[in-house]
């Protein structure tokens, strides 16, 4: 980044913001809404942000922090136990490459909240193990354990064989996942 100012640097970061309220909220009315309530929260503490250190950081941090205060205080349940609503919203895939990310969705929305994030913020959003783990308030090896254990549940969930990796895919699927409808 240019030594810009922060408020309009801010701008450059939505898209990849998006994303990641996206692989949190698994919806992108709830995402546009967090993403939202971040720039909102931001833009009224900028006089807390030091200059020189890492806004995009520092924006993620307050996106999580404002995704986990809510589900914290209940506001984000919505009950479909049998189904017929995601039902309703499914799209049948037209072809092998629409069912093969189908099941790529399928099987990373069954990863537990943490993993999922740190294979967010570390595959598809390129953030290193160290800033992860600052912004997930953990300690480095915690998100490695995370990112590798949620590698491994994908290869499980997905009948992987044993050559098959996702480890050199998951940047490119995962973003294309943060992009695509859920």
């Amino acid at each position: 980044m240019t030594s810009q100012n922060p408020k309009e640097e801010l701008v450059e970061h939505l898209p990849a913001l998006r994303a990641f309220a996206r692989s949190l909220t698994r919806d992108h009315s709830s995402a546009d809404d967090l993403v939202q309530d971040t720039v909102v929260k931001a833009w009224s503490n900028f006089d807390k942000f030091k200059e020189g250190t890492n806004l995009k950081a520092w924006l993620f941090t307050i996106l999580r922090n404002t995704f986990y205060s809510t589900i914290r205080k209940g506001k984000w349940e919505t009950e479909d136990p049998d189904g017929v609503m995601a039902g309703q919203l499914s799209v049948k895939p037209a072809h092998d490459g629409v069912m093969a990310m189908a099941e790529f969705k399928d099987a990373f929305h069954i990863l537990p909240d943490d993993q999922r994030e740190a294979l967010t913020l570390v595959g598809a959003s390129g953030f290193s193990y160290e800033e992860a783990a600052l912004m997930c308030d953990c300690a480095v090896g915690t998100i490695k354990s995370r990112v590798n254990r949620a590698r491994s549940k994908l290869v499980e969930l997905l009948d992987m064989g044993e050559g098959e990796s996702i480890a050199g895919e998951d940047a490119a699927t995962l973003a294309a996942l943060s992009n695509t409808p859920a």
